[in-house]
């Protein structure tokens, strides 16, 4: 969408684009502000076709980074990301957020995360249910006001607290990292709890909480399949007979193009696809990816998570060792696969 100047204002996706254009002018009484404001500035439109959903998808992310447009809020800069880092070297390791990843200061990252609110919730909620709330700032031998309040079992000045609140920061760790998600069935607990002395209040706080903290778990299993930096081959049908391959690495989107049966048939299909994986995943032809999933690659790297997980018969994995093999029989079969399942019908 452009204003009067011909400045891009908004960018969006949509299957159907009349229906959702039709949306923005339906004079609704629930139609928010920024949409208000967003259509007495529209005077123009321009849109892109693309064949399969999951291109625009990667577009629409593209296009929003690049041109950052005011009534875009989100993906339009990496710098508005934020980690959850735990700082060792001290009697007891302090969480904190941070907008930047220091390389090597021995400290713990995790993230990024797309929401400051949401992150600095959930780690509310982790402190409120164990009590590892401190307020004692310069970690002096003084009780807090926490620990006053009962939010603060007591590490500033008993050893005995200190070492649960480490055994407490061990269990965020493996629960920021996907393995262990206990600390959702202790919130859980607790909100029942409340629930149960009819506490309302309480139990819709950590129902938010909850809330907050699954987007956590959720962001841990997209930055460890990026991070697994898997050779993806994607195949969508288009039309009867008509497909559009994909190779994705990490973010990327290595390769793509449309095939027709009628014009290709279908064993030489499988050759070009098989051609293709060999020069694109092989050895050296990728440039290598750094340890840990930055701030400008977590948006695509979502996108392409979330989308595989909705579509899991349109996508297969091929491990780097198939490269090795000189017969290529595992991927032979792989390709084989993935096209009996898109293009059942073609091939009855």
């Amino acid at each position: 969408m452009r204003d009067s100047l011909g400045n891009v204002i908004y960018i969006g996706k949509a299957k159907n684009l009349k229906n959702r254009v039709k949306t923005y002018f339906q004079g609704s009484k629930n139609i928010s502000p920024k949409v208000e404001k967003l259509v007495k500035n529209l005077k123009d439109f321009d849109y892109i076709t693309t064949d399969t959903e999951f291109e625009a998808f990667i577009l629409e992310c593209k296009l929003i980074k690049e041109l950052k447009p005011m009534y875009n809020r989100l993906m339009k800069s990496p710098l508005s990301y934020i980690y959850i880092v735990i700082k060792t070297g001290q009697t007891y390791r302090i969480i904190e957020t941070s907008n930047v990843m220091t390389e090597n200061d021995n400290n713990i990252y995790f993230g990024p995360y797309q929401s400051k609110n949401t992150v600095e919730r959930a780690l509310q909620g982790i402190k409120e249910c164990y009590k590892i709330a401190c307020s004692n700032s310069m970690k002096r031998n003084t009780s807090c006001l926490n620990h006053s309040l009962g939010l603060c079992v007591g590490m500033c000045i008993n050893d005995s607290a200190v070492e649960y609140y480490n055994s407490i920061v061990k269990k965020i760790i493996s629960f920021l990292n996907g393995d262990d998600m206990s600390i959702l069935e202790d919130l859980n607990h607790k909100m029942q709890e409340a629930t149960e002395k009819l506490d309302f209040e309480t139990a819709a706080r950590y129902r938010d909480y909850i809330k907050s903290a699954y987007s956590l778990v959720n962001r841990a299993k997209t930055i460890r399949f990026a991070e697994s930096s898997n050779n993806i081959l994607l195949a969508e049908q288009l039309t009867k007979g008509v497909i559009k391959i994909f190779l994705v690495k990490r973010n990327i989107i290595l390769f793509s193009k449309k095939y027709m049966l009628d014009s290709i048939g279908l064993e030489q299909l499988k050759k070009v696809i098989k051609r293709h994986i060999i020069v694109f995943f092989g050895n050296g032809c990728v440039s290598s990816f750094p340890d840990h999933v930055g701030k400008e690659e977590i948006d695509e790297a979502q996108i392409i998570f979330h989308y595989l997980k909705s579509k899991p018969d349109s996508y297969v994995f091929i491990p780097q060792y198939w490269l090795n093999d000189n017969t290529g029989a595992q991927i032979d079969e792989a390709i084989d696969t993935l096209l009996h399942q898109q293009l059942n019908s073609s091939l009855s």
